[in-house]
């Protein structure tokens, strides 16, 4: 008995469709009569649109089913098919390639946002807006200075980073930014219990009201 493997027949270009619709397609391009052939094939398309229940929701179903009959064929049935013929070339475009953003970012740690906030000021007439700004942004830049480096930084480095992110598009008022508080705060370390306190219970409420025994 001669075996039949999967991988000594031909490929299934679709395969959500099985082995037995692609057999029907090849039975297809072997008949010679084009009527015949034509009307075949609308035959295959009831059949496969009864085995693929998922594109009844489509709206385009009819066109989809036929594209799919002409890929399970290779592009090589002569039938008259209701919609325009599609070629190989049509079905298996290259995606355009995507423009990733630049990698030239000054300080990681305080994202691209922050740099591009800051370059969007330049030009900006309004020096009090500026400044209002440019103050938010010191403080959201001291928050993630933390979070990367677990210390709070001075004025003078959040300064120094605003100046070197404008590249001297603006004017930065170093002396209202230095006035600035920090609005962060150690977490405060959980109290321990003195030692000779019984675990922070009073000695005198120790079920004999703290008296001595008398003799």
């Amino acid at each position: 008995m001669e075996k039949n493997y999967n991988h000594t027949r031909r490929k299934m270009f679709l395969p959500e469709y099985g082995r037995h619709i692609h057999e029907m397609v090849d039975y297809l391009k072997t008949i010679d009569d084009r009527d015949e052939r034509t009307r075949q094939a609308y035959i295959v398309i009831d059949v496969m649109g009864n085995i693929n229940p998922l594109l009844r929701d489509t709206s385009d179903i009819a066109h989809k089913l036929w594209d799919h009959l002409f890929i399970m064929a290779d592009f090589s049935l002569d039938v008259d098919s209701p919609y325009p013929i599609p070629t190989s070339q049509e079905l298996s475009y290259e995606p355009e390639k995507l423009q990733y953003p630049r990698k030239d970012m000054i300080f990681k740690h305080y994202g691209k946002n922050v740099e591009n906030m800051i370059r969007s000021l330049e030009g900006n007439p309004d020096s009090e807006a500026v400044e209002e700004t440019l103050e938010n942004i010191a403080r959201y830049m001291r928050t993630k200075s933390y979070e990367y480096n677990q210390e709070h930084p001075n004025n003078e480095i959040i300064i120094g980073d605003i100046k070197r992110m404008s590249r001297g598009g603006i004017a930065i008022d170093e002396e209202a930014l230095s006035s600035l508080k920090s609005e962060y705060r150690s977490a405060a370390s959980p109290m321990h219990h003195k030692k000779g306190h019984g675990g922070g219970k009073n000695p005198k409420n120790n079920g004999r009201g703290g008296q001595r025994r008398r003799a």
